[in-house]
């Protein structure tokens, strides 16, 4: 499993996540409350530097996907064909998560076929902690809510 890069603004999704929750950033001022993703230092509504991470349920739909094959960086070469999937969330709709359709937490990448993957299908995040044990990542991946 790759890991992502985590900078200061994105620091907090990745510690959540790591305990197996959903967070995403929102504007901490009363009159304001806009949710965001990705996380960024400043809101682009009210233009607030104050933030805070609200737990969200989880659950979404599938509102995009791709199928990428090779030829791939080399990174992701050994893994195609393997699904890549935007889902909105159902807390947030204008909240967008790219992440993989997979059957279970630990399953590889390609382990949903493409003919099972519809756009609308209901998902839930699940997450899949890094095998080396070092980074201590957890990437969110979605389950279909009826497999």
């Amino acid at each position: 499993m790759l890991t992502p890069v985590v900078d200061d603004d994105g620091a907090p999704f990745w510690e959540y996540a790591a305990r197996g929750e959903l967070r995403v950033q929102a504007c901490a001022e009363p009159d304001c409350g806009e949710l965001r993703f990705p996380p960024r230092p400043c809101c682009p509504h009210c233009h607030s530097f104050d933030s805070e991470w609200r737990r969200m349920s989880g659950k979404g739909r599938v509102w995009s996907y791709v199928i990428p094959h090779p030829p791939l960086l080399p990174d992701y070469a050994a893994q195609a064909p393997y699904n890549v999937i935007v889902v909105e969330l159902a807390d947030a709709p204008r909240i967008r998560i790219v992440g993989n359709l997979v059957s279970g937490p630990e399953a590889p990448l390609n382990s949903v076929t493409q003919q099972r993957i519809r756009i609308g299908a209901k998902v839930q995040v699940v997450f899949t902690h890094s095998k080396d044990g070092k980074s201590g990542i957890a990437l969110p991946r979605w389950v279909l809510e009826r497999p």
